[in-house]
């Protein structure tokens, strides 16, 4: 039995212990976000970058890093110097798809480091208000009409947008065409110009062309409807496919080698970010919801993520063309 007197000792003793030094960082920190200005990555980092800036006290500046499905960004962050002055929004398509479906200079859990979630992101298929479909078995049944003829664009190779239709022209027996952009704002700018006949964007992207008229929402990629669009139906009921989810995210990492201070002085400052009301609230409006969590938990996720996907995307036939 420990006696007051002990654990007032012990407790003394614990209090003498000096406490690690916080990092602060001394210079600006740049956040790369390996997309086109506009897309739901972009969106998110600079809704997020003005609280980080204060927790900080240094300025952020995010930096639009596109190609290459977000590799162009990975990479360079994996070789910055690890002095938490280079950060990096990554999404599913740069930590887990593309991993999965190609040979890259480096390797995610190893050459990057997981510093936190940030969002989880609500995705809608919508297509131009000028095509006929009213309905996604209206478009299931066009693409069975006409194979290798609609085509479906995606914010980039091995985004939930490109697996989504892959997916989709697996599950419905469809062959589609995928047209990959550099990010979702060149994305939306085709989708409304009619240039693709369809995609599964981010509500960030195509919710206020939805609720202006200019787009047409037929079905959400996720287990149930979404709040934001009650009355759209998932794509697993509205086409009847079972089974039929594609999950999207974005989460924080850092260069290779990243010390153990500076991860957890910037997953704390992201966490507190992401609890803030005013930035729930400015995401939601986005269709993004904060999902923070510890560098530990990221990194579980996205090895999970990644053993989840590796047999759906084999069974898609989904590559990085």
């Amino acid at each position: 039995m420990i006696s007051r007197r002990t654990f007032g000792a012990a407790a003394l003793a614990v209090i003498a212990v000096p406490a690690r030094a916080q990092w602060q960082p001394t210079r600006p920190i740049r956040i790369l976000v390996g997309f086109a200005p506009g897309g739901g990555t972009d969106i998110t980092t600079r809704t997020i970058s003005a609280k980080l800036q204060t927790l900080l006290g240094q300025p952020i500046v995010v930096e639009n890093r596109p190609g290459a499905g977000g590799n162009l960004a990975s990479e360079a962050t994996a070789n910055a110097a690890a002095d938490g002055t280079t950060l990096m929004m990554g999404t599913i398509a740069s930590l887990v798809m593309n991993p999965i479906m190609t040979r890259l200079p480096f390797d995610v859990l190893t050459d990057l480091t997981a510093i936190g979630r940030s969002v989880e992101v609500t995705n809608i298929l919508v297509v131009p208000p000028d095509r006929p479909w009213r309905s996604l078995p209206d478009l299931i049944a066009a693409a069975r009409a006409r194979p290798d003829t609609l085509s479906y664009g995606s914010s980039g190779v091995g985004g939930a947008g490109h697996l989504g239709g892959a997916l989709l022209d697996s599950m419905a027996g469809i062959r589609t065409i995928h047209v990959p952009y550099r990010g979702g704002g060149q994305l939306i700018t085709d989708i409304l110009s009619g240039k693709v006949d369809f995609s599964i964007a981010t509500a960030a992207t195509v919710l206020p062309h939805i609720e202006a008229g200019r787009l047409r929402a037929l079905a959400v990629p996720t287990p149930r409807r979404s709040p934001l669009l009650p009355e759209v139906p998932t794509v697993a009921e509205a086409a009847s496919l079972p089974g039929y989810e594609v999950a999207n995210w974005y989460a924080m990492m850092g260069p290779r080698g990243l010390p153990r201070p500076i991860v957890e002085r910037v997953n704390a400052a992201l966490n507190e970010a992401l609890r803030d009301p005013e930035i729930i609230a400015g995401l939601a409006r986005h269709g993004l919801e904060a999902a923070p969590s510890t560098p530990e938990e990221l990194t579980g996720f996205i090895r999970a993520e990644t053993e989840k996907w590796r047999p759906i995307i084999a069974a898609a036939g989904a590559t990085a063309n």
